[in-house]
């Protein structure tokens, strides 16, 4: 879920508009999503290595894009996960991560401690609720993963799924607790 920075009320549409002339504006933005987008990509992959160098990959290429982001042509949370989405194909095509963005930048590549890996494999702990939201019903699949993965506001989903903001709340109610219910089962 995207959390605001109390130190930085900007919302993420805001901090991909300042990114060029203020770049600590990205740093705010890569706080929030990282979290999500290492998860995203661990519960794909399954190796925190490989996780974190896609991730880093991953928001090097949103930095390097980030002037040309519209919001008309998708919010934030959904255009870094169609970045994130396509450094995976691209990975899994070519059986190693692209670090094109990052050399670009004068990244050095990602080297992970012992904790830096215990850090994944928690976040990564999450994931579990994203194998269950395959389980759920289509409409409060795409609620809730509009909603809680890509951090979309209601409005927008609304507008989406052509129905009102109260609906999605619902679904996005009912989807949270249906996964509550099913990882409580599990335990």
């Amino acid at each position: 879920m995207v959390t605001m920075d109390p130190a930085d009320p900007r919302s993420d549409e805001q901090l991909l508009g300042a990114t060029h002339r203020d770049p600590s504006a990205f740093a705010v933005f890569y706080r929030r999503h990282l979290d999500a987008v290492v998860r995203f990509f661990h519960a794909r992959v399954g190796e925190p290595e490989l996780a974190a160098d896609l991730a880093a990959e991953t928001f090097a290429a949103a930095l390097l894009a980030s002037s040309r982001y519209r919001k008309a042509v998708a919010p934030p949370g959904a255009w870094l996960f169609g970045i994130a989405r396509h450094k995976l194909v691209d990975s899994l095509r070519r059986g190693q991560v692209e670090d094109r963005a990052r050399r670009k930048l004068g990244m050095q590549p990602v080297e992970l401690t012992d904790d830096d890996l215990t850090r994944v494999e928690e976040m990564a702990a999450g994931a579990a609720a994203l194998d269950l939201m395959d389980e759920l019903p289509k409409d409060l699949r795409a609620a809730l993963g509009a909603r809680v993965l890509d951090g979309r506001d209601y409005t927008d989903i609304a507008g989406e799924l052509r129905c009102s903001e109260q609906v999605v709340r619902k679904r996005v109610s009912r989807g949270l607790a249906q996964l509550r219910e099913r990882l409580q089962e599990g335990e």
